[in-house]
């Protein structure tokens, strides 16, 4: 292990339907969340060393584009798709910049820009990256009239469904859940909240996930300010830095296309990478107080307690119905009202969920506010695939 990493700063933008906020491009979104996460942190833009930036969407060089807005410094920018897992991506690298020594301060910044309507495929004369993941699904379980996304985790649901006796209510619990948190994030590109009634009611996207399950695309931006214990101590940032106790990346493991349709959307990397930040951290997921996990739709979030060991494997339903994922019960999950509910610009969510976990350590979210939080997990998936899981705490800088 290296040197510790603190966050010090985080900031982001309101989520947005993307093209509804007229002139509002990339640039200015993440100048918005950039700037935002320099003030927070009480630092100029000129200390920064090192800058990752996310984006899925966009030519190769909008990450320069997006921080000349901020400052022009002449350091290293680094252009960084991970498919959904971008935001997150950008800040394990910046993450280990620090630890490895090869800077002091960094910042990890994500944004997107994106089209209505479900994700499609914008190269048609090349091999596509989720060729081996498709195939893998039409084998097992067919090809039908929806759109991809909810098919793949619509589809690792149903596994569930079949292997634990879950029902779709379970889902649909999930989504109400979602979007009754979101009710208190200003952030949120949705700020409704729904009956269960109208969560199960919803149009069916792709049994059971009806479309208040899935998330929505969106525009906007995050950023986070990463450091050193020495630069915390130098700037007197004690009060608000909060450590990254673990943090690691896992990509598909080898039995990822040999049938199982939970595995094939990510969740044996969920659960490796969470072993692997639990180990790193010494925390354990009995000590964690809040969540803000990767709910593309409903289906993830429930296999998603289990890979994280939040609950035993084939309980989630159980879990869910004794109220153990909200306010009061055993830990918090997605406060921020998740990607379900808050919206899910690709290169943005990442940083989206360190600053909501941040906020929650520090104090400071408000009507979402987890008592006495202290110990957050992170979890952002990217289909084709990497799934990237933090720990924070808050420091012991005494």
């Amino acid at each position: 292990m290296g040197r510790k990493v603190y966050v010090v700063g985080v900031g982001m933008t309101k989520f947005e339907k993307p093209g509804s906020k007229e002139g509002w491009d990339y640039p200015q979104m993440a100048k918005e969340s950039g700037t935002k996460a320099l003030e927070d942190a009480g630092i100029p833009y000129d200390a920064v060393e090192q800058v990752a930036v996310g984006y899925c969407y966009g030519d190769s060089t909008c990450g320069q584009r997006a921080v000349y807005e901020i400052g022009l410094s002449g350091v290293p920018i680094y252009n960084v798709n991970n498919n959904c897992a971008t935001g997150s991506t950008a800040l394990f690298m910046a993450k280990q910049f620090i630890e490895g020594g090869l800077a002091d301060c960094c910042m990890a910044l994500g944004f997107e820009k994106m089209e209505r309507g479900s994700l499609g495929t914008h190269f048609t004369d090349r091999t596509n990256p989720m060729d081996k993941h498709a195939k893998s699904m039409i084998e097992k379980r067919g090809f039908a009239k929806a759109p991809p996304a909810p098919q793949f985790f619509g589809n690792a649901g149903r596994e569930h469904m079949e292997k634990y006796g879950t029902t779709a209510e379970h889902f649909a619990k999930i989504g109400w859940k979602n979007h009754k948190h979101s009710v208190n994030n200003p952030y949120s590109q949705f700020q409704d909240e729904y009956s269960l009634e109208d969560i199960k009611n919803a149009p069916m996207i792709f049994d059971p996930l009806t479309k208040l399950q899935c998330c929505p695309t969106s525009d906007g931006s995050g950023a986070a300010i990463l450091c050193s214990e020495d630069f915390v101590r130098k700037h007197n940032l004690q009060d608000q830095a909060v450590e990254i106790a673990g943090m690691t990346m896992v990509t598909d493991l080898p039995d990822a296309f040999e049938g199982s349709s939970m595995k094939l959307v990510g969740y044996d990397m969920t659960q490796d990478a969470a072993r692997k930040v639990y180990e790193q951290s010494g925390n354990g997921p009995e000590d964690v107080d809040v969540v803000e996990l990767h709910d593309c739709f409903s289906a993830n979030e429930l296999i998603t307690y289990e890979a994280l060991g939040l609950c035993p494997e084939g309980k989630a339903g159980q879990f869910i119905d004794s109220g153990a994922q909200t306010y009061g019960g055993q830990v918090v999950v997605n406060p921020s009202g998740g990607l379900i509910s808050k919206g899910h610009p690709l290169g943005a969510t990442g940083l989206a969920q360190c600053a909501e976990l941040n906020w929650q350590i520090r104090g400071q979210a408000d009507a979402r506010q987890v008592e006495g939080a202290k110990v957050a997990l992170q979890h952002n998936l990217g289909l084709g695939g990497a799934a990237v899981v933090a720990l924070y705490r808050k420091a012991d800088l005494a």
